[in-house]
């Protein structure tokens, strides 16, 4: 497998379970050494969006957010935003991330994301056929 960026790799993060995430950001604590919590609250975030036939970009509205914020003592930040209200996974999410970006505990959270990952790919596959199966072809004249 090719290396995920930290994009990529959080993105597959944020739309995995959060029980099985929490559960392995449990298991990699005692790892981290000392975590400095810099933030872990929710807020609103702005979600913008392209209109299909202009190119216009416009805000569809409010999200819900969790975002939280950690230093681990080798000063190495982690970052999550997720979705919804769930503090806990945000904060999971960016313990997971600090610790991939100082190369702790690797084999276990790139065990996680690869298999959350072709879980999720699938899904996506599935998705995706079920809308093509929808697909109406008109003849204009």
């Amino acid at each position: 497998m090719q290396a995920l960026t930290q994009t990529e790799y959080l993105t597959i993060l944020t739309h995995a379970p959060a029980e099985p995430l929490k559960l392995l950001a449990d298991e990699i604590i005692p790892h981290l050494g000392t975590v400095v919590v810099l933030q872990n609250r929710t807020g609103l975030v702005m979600l913008p969006y392209t209109d299909t036939a202009k190119g216009a970009r416009f805000h569809l509205g409010e999200v819900l957010v969790a975002e939280a914020h950690v230093r681990l003592e080798n000063g190495i930040e982690g970052y999550a935003a997720c979705v919804g209200r769930d503090l806990l996974q945000a904060l999971a999410i960016a313990l997971l991330d600090a610790a991939l970006q100082s190369d702790l505990q690797l084999e276990i959270i790139n065990a996680f994301i690869i298999e959350h990952q072709a879980a999720q790919q699938q899904a996506d596959t599935e998705l995706l056929q079920q809308v093509e199966a929808t697909r109406i072809e008109m003849e204009t004249f």
